[in-house]
């Protein structure tokens, strides 16, 4: 049964895999949920392996919102994508099931239970030109820049770090500027399950890691190379471009699987930093789904939050 207050949303997010997914599928034993994806790259098409795209059991247990809805040559915005979750929410409630938000793009979960900054207007060609010219630079490189144009956002990700740089040049202002500025108000509210195993998120990623390689995610790159241009907004999701190195003869396979467990560790402690300082005052529960009885401790954590809208 949809919660009657569907304006208080349950989002499960935490670090990359630290076991969010297999909290929200211990849900789909006490509720009837749909998830809508918080994950800036399950949004592409093609690119599965590598995003950890939800498996086909998955999806039957509980239908999935926000997976496989754009082109890889499209460019999806935090602002985008709290529109489109916002009407998802929506849809599922008026079916009568209930919405749960599970991904770890804070800056999705911000712009949709936060404030967040209208940005101004920018060229598409001068746009288009700038993303050309820094499609080769690593993502250390980009930090650079980023230390240099905008401080305050050079700890975020591939993605974010390209839009500082693109509205910095384009328009003369930092991004941190501008949301302070240009806040809007929040859309929804939202209660918190902050999924983290802690000191074994590490070995997680490389096993996880080890798991995708073995599980054609090279196979998958190949493909993809012959019909994704090689500046695709796509090509930013974590390891995907270390791939494409490995395929085109520039890295062993074993400097590959290297680089993409270093690169996600990295990633994965941007997540963690980002939830621990922007969730602050909210209604948050940590958890971690590798501890004994997950159905027992989520299932309680559910009907809490039952409780209480």
């Amino acid at each position: 049964m949809a919660d009657s207050n569907s304006d208080v949303v349950r989002v499960i997010c935490g670090p990359t895999a630290g076991g969010k997914t297999a909290t929200a599928m211990a849900l789909t034993r006490v509720a009837d949920i749909t998830v809508i994806s918080a994950d800036s790259r399950q949004l592409y098409r093609g690119f599965d392996v590598g995003t950890a795209k939800p498996t086909v059991r998955e999806q039957l247990a509980a239908p999935h919102l926000g997976v496989d809805v754009l082109d890889p040559t499209e460019r999806a915005s935090a602002a985008w994508w709290a529109d489109q979750a916002d009407k998802w929410i929506d849809e599922v409630v008026a079916e009568g099931r209930t919405p749960v938000v599970v991904g770890g793009t804070g800056l999705y979960l911000r712009a949709l239970f936060g404030t967040l900054f209208d940005e101004p207007p920018m060229d598409a060609g001068d746009r288009a030109a700038i993303q050309a010219s820094l499609a080769d630079h690593t993502t250390d490189e980009l930090r650079r820049w980023v230390s240099e144009l905008d401080p305050e956002r050079a700890h975020l990700g591939r993605t974010q770090l390209l839009r500082a740089i693109e509205v910095a040049l384009l328009t003369g202002r930092r991004v941190s500027d501008l949301h302070r500025e240009n806040v809007k108000p929040p859309r929804r509210r939202a209660r918190y399950l902050v999924v983290d195993p802690g000191p074994s998120l590490a070995f997680n990623i490389a096993q996880r890691t080890r798991c995708m390689f073995s599980s054609g995610w090279p196979e998958e790159v190949r493909q993809l190379m012959q019909t994704v241009p090689a500046d695709a907004p796509a090509w930013n999701a974590s390891g995907y471009r270390t791939i494409r190195e490995a395929v085109e003869g520039r890295l062993t396979w074993a400097e590959a699987e290297k680089r993409v467990v270093i690169e996600t560790r990295q990633y994965a402690k941007r997540q963690r930093t980002w939830f621990r300082h922007q969730l602050g005052g909210e209604d948050v529960t940590q958890f971690s789904a590798h501890e004994p009885d997950v159905e027992v401790r989520a299932a309680a954590w559910w009907n809490a939050e039952e409780t209480s809208a």
